[in-house]
């Protein structure tokens, strides 16, 4: 199989954004192939790309003449074909922690403001901008005090999520950073995860990965 990696992405999407960064962070270079959430209807509705993800969300990774689906299970597909440097730690106890970060943020807290919800809140209820957005902000909020809370402290809280190395759960922590701050949440608010991301965009990977950077954002830095 070849290794040529395409990543089907939107350049604001937080889980098309997890797997740019778990991508840089193996140093694996990759096509970008823009889907466009709200363009013509949203493109990932199309027949095409409903071949590549029946779900029609992103990402999805091409590798090879492999589809790969899942943000999260993608970052774990990318650790075990290239294991170094790793997303996940050595042992079993440190393993479990960073999973459990990472399906707080990516299984908890982002699927109740994703797009598609959102749209649904708007285009069958009628719901206003103000309620869609306070609906955001409210879990956002209420799952980053449960976050800030198993990280602040902690004994295996280092400069990152987990010890001194990034793992998959900062890989996840800084697109919902990201997504929080475009809806209004003081993230000041939350002392670790804010120190955290900011050591996160520091380094190269991360913020090569920002949703700026991308050549399908409409005004790209």
């Amino acid at each position: 199989m070849s290794d040529q990696l395409r990543l089907y992405s939107y350049w604001r999407s937080s889980a098309a954004y997890r797997v740019r960064i778990g991508l840089n962070l193996k140093g694996l270079p990759y096509e970008t192939v823009p889907v466009h959430l709200v363009r013509d209807g949203g493109q990932q509705h199309t027949a095409q790309f409903r071949k590549a993800n029946p779900q029609g969300l992103v990402p999805v990774l091409q590798h090879g003449n492999r589809m790969l689906r899942q943000s999260v299970a993608i970052l774990e597909y990318l650790d075990e074909t290239w294991p170094s440097p790793p997303l996940l730690p050595v042992l079993g106890r440190d393993r479990q922690r960073v999973r459990s970060l990472s399906q707080l943020l990516a299984c908890d807290i982002h699927p109740l403001n994703n797009l598609r919800v959102l749209q649904h809140f708007e285009h069958t209820w009628n719901v206003p901008q103000p309620e869609r957005d306070d609906w955001v902000r409210h879990w956002i909020v209420e799952g980053f005090g449960a976050f800030e809370a198993m990280v602040a402290g902690h004994p295996s809280t280092g400069e990152y999520c987990e010890g001194n190395t990034p793992t998959q759960a900062d890989c996840c922590l800084v697109p919902q950073v990201y997504n929080a701050r475009r809806f209004g949440v003081t993230v000041e608010d939350f002392p670790t995860i804010a120190r955290i991301d900011r050591a996160c965009l520091a380094l190269p990977a991360f913020d090569r990965a920002r949703p700026e950077r991308q050549p399908d954002c409409p005004t790209p830095q």
